[in-house]
């Protein structure tokens, strides 16, 4: 509140050279009690943190296994967000704090698990196991396991052999 009184003193009173300056630094500063608030809420709930990695993983495995992934396609981080009933940033911020990584960097680390086990068979085309994947692309998939496995589909299948 502090802040807030001093910004208001700069806006009613003659301004000088240095109000908007003054009134510049209060505002930062109540931005960044604010972030180190919403940051803070991931270091103190750090037991309910991995029970929403389990609960996001659970997820992640039962959409890959359902129709939504055909009619659907890959889960977007509002869905994967809405499934755990949050918001997809939180639910981003939360996993970047637990794990270093994105919830877009877990699905693609989900898929191209999933790719890798179908890229044992030789059977399926590369691009009929991108469609099975969700992709409506088969070169996005290429793109986003190449840069998960520095190795193309392709590429990977025949070191498998």
């Amino acid at each position: 509140m502090e802040f807030i009184k001093n910004i208001s003193i700069e806006i009613t009173n003659t301004t000088d050279r240095h109000s908007q300056e003054l009134i510049i630094i209060n505002l930062e500063s109540i931005l960044k009690y604010s972030k180190r608030y919403y940051d803070r809420q991931f270091y103190t709930r750090t037991n309910l943190n991995k029970d929403y990695l389990i609960e996001f993983e659970r997820f992640l495995k039962n959409y890959f296994t359902s129709t939504e992934l055909t009619n659907k396609g890959l889960p977007n981080i509002k869905q994967c967000g809405e499934a755990l009933n949050m918001s997809g940033h939180y639910l981003s911020d939360l996993l970047k704090a637990e794990t270093g990584e994105s919830a877009k960097e877990h699905i693609h680390n989900y898929v191209v698990e999933q790719a890798k086990n179908k890229l044992l068979s030789t059977t399926p085309s590369i691009s009929e196991i991108a469609f099975d994947l969700g992709f409506e692309y088969p070169q996005h998939f290429s793109k986003i396991f190449k840069k998960k496995t520095s190795m193309s589909p392709k590429e990977y299948r025949c070191s498998l052999n």
